[in-house]
């Protein structure tokens, strides 16, 4: 894959870490767009204009790593000697059992040991093995100078550790940072990870319940995420004491742009072969999810295996759901899910049933039938509804609460490892032949797309849209009379929708911003012109869009990439219709002034059409 030597990560960050990233600097891709706003947002709050802010999203998406690059930005592009800078702090609740006492010790001691290491810009204060937390209080005493409410600080700690002193030892230590923070008038920002942890059964005491002072400090602002988005969403930031103090910020899963860079990215680092038109099939057969592309390429690269079609990137994919990458992730999570949850004991057969319904609404009448004939036993609907609730908790299927009713994660890959598992562990099946079953299945999986490179122009065109919200497309480059203001925002852009059967009804491209729509069609067409059929066609698809739409549409967009350019005739035709159209070097360029890479030259592949 050719592209332009392009850091996507944070570009300022030289080698040094306050806390390391997972991800490598030279696989990490496209999540620029979060850090920036988190940086800022950070920042801001030496003005005092920022609110304490969740980053919600599904997990895997990289909300951590994301935290921790901005982190690493705050700890090292600052002045650490500004009394103005702000402190970041960084902090993840434990998915084990502690006490009050243990939590607001640990609590205290992280924030002490990320006030002195940025203060004294010395990241090794960090590590424990460095220096003991009996050292911590003389290092800070004995190098920095000590306000009273640091000190105050610096006691609590001493106190804690006693378990003395100390009416309610986690309200006190959830209240610090800001009580610094407000009376030195100095800044803080907390990035407290894994924030569902403190809805769990190891935390026996309401830590959600004092924090709420505590994050609405315009001199301390929290910022939260974690990998149960429901808890978060719903349970402790949707209702109850916290509910209203934080703006949301959502991460959504990456385009199939991104996608495809980010596959590019981890082969080149693994070694792993991928052919470029493989890289946004792989993107969009993995939903966008970060993990699930870079295993998939992990695994290809642990088997020596090309990935040069689609048939080989399933039989990959198919590996790794039935026993590599993917498999020990997402067997880990949903197995502690269920080991916190399966009090009737029929949790692992709601789950696997639920995965098996064939629609994405559960039938609950039909689980519990199923339940009674392989459980040999009427499990009482109100017990059923209780298990998925409780597995909705875990992101592992949705309750739509409004409703009163479930259906299936929104997540491709789970769901078919969730068949896998549910074959393994719940019908207590031979994971080597569950194995082989798979791969067979996934061998003969019908292709998705019959015209790679055509899905390659219309992952570009989609960038370009989106990348293009709240600016002007220059006219000579979608040959229109002037430049084309782009909507302020698109809600969504979908990939081949279909609005009928036949060929004639698929729009590949269909960004939707409100009362205004843009459709796009791409031909890859090598050695050949697009003609006036073709163009006819897709004004016909214009008229479903529009009919679809209804007489609230007030703006249709069409937009059609041709290779190798169109026809005069198909020209005309196009300058009748007010269609825009755009050929390699219009749309290479186009991609160029949205800081996008260029197309990639497949001139050696044959020419196809649509099916």
């Amino acid at each position: 894959m050719k592209t332009k030597e392009t850091n996507f990560s944070d570009k300022k960050i030289d080698f040094r870490w306050a806390i390391r990233p997972l991800v490598p600097r030279e696989v990490y891709t496209d999540r620029q767009e979060h850090i920036d706003y988190l940086y800022n947002a950070a920042l801001d709050a030496i003005g005092r204009r920022t609110m304490s802010t969740v980053l919600l999203g599904q997990r895997r998406m990289g909300k951590t790593e994301i935290f921790k690059r901005v982190v690493n930005r705050l700890f090292f592009e600052q002045d650490h000697l500004d009394p103005k800078a702000l402190v970041p702090v960084y902090y993840s609740f434990k998915d084990k059992p502690l006490d009050r006492w243990e939590f607001a010790t640990e609590y205290v001691e992280n924030f002490l040991r990320w006030y002195a290491a940025f203060r004294l810009r010395d990241e090794s204060i960090l590590d424990r093995g460095t220096l003991s937390v009996d050292d911590l209080s003389a290092l800070m005493n004995s190098r920095m100078k000590i306000s009273k409410s640091l000190a105050g600080g610096i006691n609590l700690l001493r106190l804690l550790r006693k378990k003395g002193g100390v009416t309610i030892p986690d309200q006190e230590a959830l209240w610090l940072p800001r009580g610094i923070s407000d009376r030195d008038e100095s800044t803080t920002v907390m990035f407290l990870d894994e924030f569902q942890n403190t809805r769990l059964p190891q935390y026996e005491f309401d830590i959600v319940g004092f924090m709420q002072e505590a994050v609405e400090s315009p001199t301390c602002p929290h910022f939260v995420t974690g990998s149960a988005m429901s808890i978060l969403a719903r349970e402790i930031l949707g209702r109850g004491s916290l509910f209203g103090r934080f703006r949301s910020h959502p991460i959504e899963p990456m385009t199939n742009y991104w996608g495809a860079q980010l596959a590019f990215n981890a082969s080149r680092y693994h070694k792993a072969h991928i052919e470029e038109k493989m890289l946004p099939v792989l993107a969009d057969r993995c939903g966008g999810n970060p993990f699930y592309i870079t295993a998939v390429i992990q695994q290809a690269a642990e088997q020596r295996k090309p990935i040069v079609s689609e048939e080989t990137l399933n039989e990959i994919l198919a590996v790794d759901l039935s026993s590599g990458f993917i498999w020990a992730e997402l067997n880990d999570q949903v197995t502690k899910w269920i080991e916190r949850i399966n009090e009737y004991g029929i949790t692992k057969w709601v789950l696997y049933l639920s995965a098996l319904e064939e629609g994405d609404r559960l039938d609950l009448d039909r689980i519990q039938k199923e339940l009674a004939e392989r459980e040999g036993k009427v499990v009482p609907m109100e017990t059923i509804r209780d298990v998925l609730i409780k597995l909705s908790r875990g992101d592992l299927l949705q309750y739509m609460e409004l409703g009163g009713w479930f259906k299936k994660i929104d997540d491709p890959i789970l769901l078919e490892f969730l068949k896998v598992w549910g074959r393994i562990e719940v019908e207590g099946k031979n994971q080597a032949v569950v194995r082989s079953e798979t791969v067979k299945k996934y061998q003969t999986l019908k292709r998705k797309f019959s015209d790679h490179l055509g899905y390659i122009a219309e992952i570009y065109m989609v960038q370009v849209l989106w990348n293009s919200q709240r600016k002007k497309l220059p006219g000579e480059l979608i040959h229109a009379k002037e430049d084309i203001e782009l909507p302020w925002q698109f809600f969504y852009i979908w990939h081949r929708v279909r609005l009928g059967s036949g060929a004639e009804k698929e729009i590949d491209i269909y960004a939707a911003a409100g009362a205004e729509v843009w459709i796009g069609e791409s031909k890859w067409w090598i050695g050949k012109k697009v003609g006036r059929s073709e163009v006819e066609t897709f004004l016909h698809k214009g008229e479903l869009v529009r009919e679809a739409e209804g007489k609230d549409l007030q703006v249709l967009r069409l937009w059609f990439f041709a290779h190798d350019g169109f026809t005069e005739k198909a020209k005309a035709l196009m300058r009748e219709n007010g269609v825009l159209w755009s050929v390699r070097e219009d749309l290479d360029n186009l991609l160029k002034i949205v800081g996008l890479r260029q197309l990639p030259d497949l001139a050696g592949e044959q020419v196809k059409t649509h099916i």
